[in-house]
Order: C-alpha cells, then sequence, then structure tokens
C-alpha cells in the first residue's frame, strides 16, 4: 500500500493527517472508546521506509479512517537508549493515546517499564514476546514462512542456480528470513549456492538504516554471481533493490509489498515479489479491539494459514512465470496443511 507522507513537527513527533480533527471526534464516535487515538513509535529507519515502518503506519492510516480516530506517529532519534524509548511511550500515554504501539522488538524492554505504569492503557510491541502483561500485546510472525515461499521463487525464477540472502542485523529474528528463504530454496534445488551475508552485529551501528549498506552488499553478491537477492533489512533493503535493478537481476521485496511502494517505482519491473508481513494488520486489529472494548493481550501471530504473512504477486512478470508461481502456491498449501515445516534457525 502506498503511503503519503505528511512530516507534522511537534516536539519531536510526527502528527498524521487526520490529526487533531479526528481526536475531538474520537470520545463520540465510539460508546466504548475514550481515548485520544493511537500512539505509534517506529523503529529504526523510521517512516518512509517503504517497509516495515510504513506497513505500521499503513495500520493506523486504516484505522483512523474507519473509526474516526486520531493518531500520533513518533520517529526514532539516532543512537537512542532504551530511557529515550521508555519516554517516549510515557508521553503518548500519558496523553491519553490508547492504543500506544511499539513498532518493533527493540521497544520490549520500554513496553515492560510503561505498560506497568499505565494498567489502564492497552500497549502492543511488533516481533517481540518477552513482555507478559494483561494489557500487552504481542503481535509476532511466522517471518520464516513467508521467506520459505521467498526461497520457492528465488530458486525457480534463478538462471545460475546462485542467488543471495542479505539481513539487516546479525540476531535471531532476521536469523529465521534466512532460515526459511534457505529452506525453501533447497527444496526446490537442494544444490543451489545461497551467498548470505548481515550488514551490522547490531540495531545501532545501522544495519537496518543504511541504504548504502544495503547497496555495497547486494553488489559483492552479484558480482559473486547470484542473479536473485532477499533482503529483509528495512530501509537498508531499498540499497539492495536499487541495485538489483541497476544490475538488472532480480530482488525480492520484504515485510509491505515493495513493488507497489510509490518511492520504489523505478526499480518495480525488477522487484519479483515480496515475502509479507501484515503489520499493518496487526496494528489495524489491535486499534479495533481496544475501540470496540475488548482489547487484544497476549501473543497474536501471524502465518500463512491467517494471511499474517504472504508472499505478494503484484507484477504481471512473476504472474507470467506460471512455474514460479505454482510452486509458490503449492509451498504455501503445504505449510498450511501441516506437509512441511519451517525452519526458524
Amino acid at each position: 500500500m502506498a503511503v503519503a507522507v505528511i512530516a507534522v513537527a511537534a516536539t519531536g513527533c510526527g502528527e498524521s493527517s487526520t490529526g487533531s480533527k479526528a481526536n475531538d471526534s474520537a470520545s463520540s464516535s465510539s460508546g466504548k472508546y475514550s481515548g485520544k487515538g493511537i500512539g505509534l513509535a517506529y523503529d529504526i529507519g523510521g517512516k518512509g521506509d517503504q517497509s516495515f515502518n510504513d506497513a505500521a503506519y499503513a495500520g493506523l492510516q486504516k484505522a483512523e479512517k474507519e473509526f474516526g480516530i486520531g493518531g500520533r506517529d513518533v520517529e526514532p532519534q539516532d543512537n537512542e537508549t532504551d530511557a529515550d524509548k521508555i519516554q517516549r511511550l510515557t508521553q503518548l500515554a500519558q496523553a491519553g493515546y490508547n492504543p500506544v504501539i511499539g513498532v518493533g522488538f527493540v521497544y520490549g524492554p520500554a513496553v515492560k517499564e510503561v505498560a506497568a505504569k499505565f494498567p489502564k492503557t492497552t500497549f502492543g510491541i511488533i516481533d517481540d514476546e518477552s513482555v507478559q502483561a494483561t494489557n500487552v500485546a504481542d503481535m509476532v510472525f511466522h517471518e520464516e514462512q513467508a521467506s520459505y515461499l521467498a526461497g520457492v521463487a528465488a530458486a525457480k525464477a534463478s538462471k545460475k542456480a546462485h542467488i543471495g540472502f542479505i539481513g539487516g542485523v546479525d540476531i535471531p529474528l532476521i536469523h529465521k528470513f534466512e532460515a526459511g528463504y534457505v529452506q525453501g530454496a533447497k527444496s526446490v534445488n537442494p544444490s543451489i549456492k545461497v551467498e548470505s551475508q548481515y550488514l551490522t552485529e547490531t540495531p545501532q551501528e545501522g544495519g537496518f538504516s543504511s541504504p548504502d549498506k544495503g547497496k555495497d552488499a547486494a553488489s559483492g553478491q552479484i558480482e559473486a554471481g547470484a542473479d536473485v537477492l532477499y533482503a529483509a533489512a528495512g530501509l537498508s533493503g531499498q540499497g539492495v533493490i536499487s541495485e538489483g535493478a541497476a544490475k538488472k537481476v532480480w530482488v525480492i521485496g520484504v515485510d509491505s509489498d515493495q513493488y507497489n511502494q510509490s518511492a520504489l517505482a523505478t526499480y518495480k519491473d525488477y522487484i519479483l515479489g515480496s515475502a509479507l508481513k501484515n503489520v499493518g494488520g496487526a496494528v489495524y486489529d489491535l486499534v479495533k479491539s481496544v475501540y470496540e472494548g475488548k482489547p487484544l493481550s497476549g501473543v497474536v501471530r501471524g502465518s500463512l494459514s491467517n494471511d499474517g504473512v504472504g508472499f505478494a504477486d503484484s507484477n504481471p512478470k512473476y504472474k507470467a512465470m506460471t512455474d514460479v508461481v505454482a510452486a509458490v502456491d503449492k509451498a504455501k498449501q503445504d505449510i498450511i496443511d501441516g506437509k512441511v515445516t519451517v525452519n526458524t534457525k
């Protein structure tokens, strides 16, 4: 989903386009909801990454429009600490936003601390299930399942039996993407060669927010012979996509349907598909539950069986590859039916 980004300076916060008008009517539009609106705190890379954070923003926009409530989305700062995140979430909760959502596992410690101080506010955290509280929803995904489909598509589309994986940061969450991708590719061709590389050891080093690092990694893998690349690297993935297009090799997007992202339109002919993670749907579902007076809590996990993850087929060139499409569709059904269990590491 392409989204329009409207920047509004507000003490370090970006306020979404429906803003204060919707806030004024929030309490009157539902007999159950009396909050100020949705509080959304972005992960590294921020809004405009055309991937993970923008998917969350799309969910916020959909909820604002459907329920007639406002929202405030807040950008991360460079080299910030857990204390900064705690302050950000505290400010949103104190201002009356409900739910308050941390986009990314890095918000784990902050959500745990702030949720305990505001028991009447519902908190959500994406990509983390370590926070156990009655007012916290842990929104996680079977990323490995979507990545398996990406691996099947890559192996079927490759003309060299040589593909690549680029992870933003060397952490267990991104290992899931790599594990599924490699397993899916090897289900098609057990002898396929897979280049694998992580951009940084820690998020603070810019693995999720440095398109230049993604570009350099993609250049190296293409030079080594890979003709299909898959990146799970947030904003850094834009560098992978641009380099893939420049070198005329297939690239597989991640989290959002990157073929349909307006900021990536120049490269869309080389975006084979995208391994989807329905972050926007998770944000929307949590807001809906709070709005209706029945807040979600505990672990809420997206999978192929509930459309929490998937593989985007928007590119007509992909749809024309009937053998690739058939292989991906079969793999999806096999996972849903339990015939295939996907590795997570």
